[in-house]
């Protein structure tokens, strides 16, 4: 299992509290010096009174600091809220899209630096008011300008960000894991045995849809979902598994499998499934699939006709004289003239092998003699 450096973090309090001194701090002293600019400015001229004149020069900055006092908080929850929701924004961001908002956000403001100028010249007749209103300008532009570069290099994708060369994969290529894979249960044991290295991806719509079987009013429904989530669990302890927060607004909300081939495609990824369909889709739209039922049907021993097997008979077949029993590995055998066994352990002899879709059919016949009707 995979160990991780013991990383000290300062306490949420106190973090808290150096935030609201900051807040506290900046805002008082805006107000004292915009209290004092204030009387400087707009009060002394008509005050003839010395005793007025220095009420007002006490009271005008100690209103200001008062004012940015009251104000702190409101600026500071906001500025919160805003800081939460650009962090959820950035964890739903690619690599390519943080890289591109990234150059995009320093070229606006460059751009706002540029105009600075024309800016100050425009308004530099109007006195030290004037100055004031031109710096409100040219903050205003300039966040502008920053947020206008960031989207626009976010979806242009200015930086082009080499597939794999984000995630710390063993062979370079992050594996996308989708529903099925994590509801069939055999990626345990795949990765327990190390033939699936590297870093798993879930996104958060799949787990969406693995929380939508557990909560189906359908029992055996209900119990593949749980099982799901008993799967993850032990993924976690096997492997890194990483939850990814991208998603796709402009697709359809149930089009899990859509959505699993764009991110694969964005990330490089390579897609885990055994969804048949989601694996045609897959190679037609050029991303790599490692499909845990090709790797099933791969690892089964070779069986050739003329071999000998031991099976348990446990059914009927589809032909009212065949039987039909199991390998360990769940492929079928279906035994010609085997309806007598059923419920018996018996020798036969293979007489073909029948690769389908689904998986490996074998056809035997038993080895007793006098067993056929």
């Amino acid at each position: 299992m995979r160990s991780f450096p013991d990383i000290r973090v300062a306490p949420k309090g106190i973090s808290e509290t150096v935030l609201r001194a900051a807040f506290v701090l900046v805002f008082g002293v805006t107000g004292f010096l915009l209290g004092r600019e204030a009387y400087f400015s707009l009060l002394s001229p008509h005050f003839a009174n010395e005793t007025l004149q220095l009420v007002f020069l006490i009271f005008s900055p100690v209103a200001g600091v008062v004012a940015g006092l009251l104000l702190a908080p409101l600026a500071q929850a906001l500025f919160e809220s805003q800081l939460s929701q650009a962090e959820g924004a950035m964890e739903r961001l690619t690599p390519a899209e943080i890289a591109g908002g990234a150059v995009g956000l320093i070229v606006g403001l460059l751009i706002a630096f540029l105009i600075k100028g024309i800016v100050f010249e425009l308004i530099s007749d109007f006195g030290r008011a004037g100055t004031y209103v031109a710096i409100v300008l040219y903050l205003i532009v300039a966040i502008f300008a920053a947020y206008l570069g960031a989207r626009i290099g976010a979806k242009i994708r200015i930086v082009p960000v080499p597939r794999g060369a984000v995630h710390g994969n063993a062979d370079g290529v992050p594996k996308l894991v989708d529903t099925s894979t994590i509801v069939d249960g055999r990626i345990v044991e795949i990765v327990e045995s190390g033939f699936l290295e590297g870093e798993l991806i879930v996104p958060r719509f799949v787990l969406r849809e693995l929380q939508a079987i557990s909560d189906s009013v359908d029992a055996l429904k209900r119990t593949r979902g749980r099982r799901g989530f008993d799967v993850l669990s032990r993924l976690q302890e096997l492997a890194v598994v990483e939850i990814s927060e991208r998603d796709f607004s402009d697709m359809a909300p149930g089009n899990v499998d859509a959505r699993l081939v764009r991110l694969a495609q964005e990330l490089g990824a390579k897609l885990v499934t055994n969804d048949y369909n989601l694996n045609r889709v897959a190679h037609v739209e050029g991303v790599a699939v490692l499909n845990v039922n090709e790797l099933a049907n791969a690892v089964k021993p070779v069986v050739l006709p003329g071999e000998e097997l031991h099976v348990a008979v446990i059914r009927e077949g589809k032909e009212f004289h065949q039987g039909v029993g199991y390998l360990e590995d769940g492929t079928m055998i279906v035994v010609e003239h085997g309806r007598r066994l059923i419920g018996e352990e018996a020798d036969v002899v293979v007489t073909s092998v029948l690769q389908t879709v689904a998986g490996r059919m074998i056809f035997a016949r038993p080895k007793r003699e006098g067993v056929a009707t």
